[in-house]
C-alpha cells in the first residue's frame, strides 16, 4: 500500500496536509484508512456491477431461495460493513508502510525464480488461512453472530461478495496481510492481489459456472456451500476440503 500512498502524496496529499510531514503516523493512518475505504467501494462497486449484468444468471431471481430485496439488502450490508473493516485493517497497512513487513519493489532484490515461487506460496498460504478462518466461523460460538449475515444469501448475486458481518470480512483477510510479514513478497504483485482477491470473491458468488475443475473452489462449489454450509471453506481450492474431509 506504500506505493499507492506514495503516488498519492505526490499527487495531492502533500498539499492537503501542509503541517504534517509524510511519515507522522497519523497523517499516514488517515491516509490509509481513505484508501482502503474508496478502494475496496470502488473495485466491488465496479466489478460486481459488471458481473451482475453480464455474467449472472438473472433467471435465479425466480429461484424461491431468493429473497425480496435481496440485492439492495446485500449492497446495504456490503456498504455499511466496509469503513469498519477498513478501520481494523488500517494497522496491518500502517505497520507495512513504516517498514515492518517484507514487502519488496524490486524483482531483482530477490530474483525471477523467487518472485514466481512466492506468488505460488502466497496462494497456498493465503488459501489454507482463509480455508481454517471460514471453518471456525461455522463453530456454533461464532456462527450466529459472525458468518450467518453472510449466509442469508442462499441464491447470491455479485453483491452478495462482501456482504459480511464487518469482522467476518477482516478475518478471513488476515491470511493475506500475515504472509507478508513472514516472508518477502513483491509490493507490486501485493498490491495487484487485492484486485484479484476482489474480483475472484465476485466471480464464486456470480453463479456463472465457467470452472469446473473439481480442485477449484468455483462458483458452482461456493454455491454448494451457501445452501449446504459444510463444505467448500477455502478461497481458490477445493484442496483442505477434499483433506480435511
Amino acid at each position: 500500500m506504500d506505493l499507492v500512498l506514495s503516488a498519492l502524496d505526490d499527487l495531492f496529499l502533500d498539499n492537503l496536509y501542509t503541517e504534517w510531514p509524510r511519515d507522522y503516523w497519523v497523517r499516514q493512518s488517515v491516509s490509509l484508512f481513505w484508501i482502503s475505504l474508496i478502494g475496496v467501494n470502488v473495485l466491488y462497486f465496479v466489478f460486481s456491477t459488471f458481473a451482475y449484468w453480464f455474467l449472472f444468471d438473472h433467471e435465479l431471481k425466480k429461484h424461491p431461495k431468493y429473497l425480496k430485496n435481496q440485492i439492495s439488502r446485500e449492497i446495504w450490508l456490503s456498504f455499511t460493513s466496509f469503513p469498519i473493516t477498513a478501520i481494523v485493517t488500517t494497522p496491518w497497512f500502517l505497520f507495512e508502510v513504516r517498514g515492518y513487513s517484507k514487502l519488496y519493489h524490486s524483482i531483482d532484490d530477490y530474483g525471477l525464480p523467487y518472485f514466481i515461487f512466492s506468488m505460488f506460496a502466497f496462494l497456498m498460504f493465503t488459501d489454507f488461512g482463509v480455508y481454517w478462518i471460514h471453518r471456525f466461523e461455522h463453530h456454533p460460538a461464532l456462527y450466529g453472530w459472525l458468518h450467518k449475515p453472510h449466509h442469508t444469501w442462499k441464491v447470491s448475486t455479485p453483491f452478495a461478495s462482501f456482504a459480511f458481518h464487518p469482522l467476518d470480512g477482516y478475518f478471513q483477510s488476515l491470511p493475506i496481510h500475515i504472509f507478508v510479514y513472514l516472508m518477502p513478497f513483491n509490493a507490486y504483485a501485493y498490491l495487484a492481489s487485492f484486485v484479484f482477491i476482489q474480483f475472484w470473491t465476485i466471480s464464486i458468488h456470480d453463479s456463472a459456472y465457467f470452472v469446473s475443475h473439481p480442485w477449484i473452489n468455483s462458483a458452482a462449489h461456493h454455491t454448494v456451500h451457501h445452501l449446504e454450509f459444510n463444505y467448500n471453506y477455502g478461497q481458490y481450492f477445493t484442496l483442505w476440503s477434499t483433506i480435511s474431509s
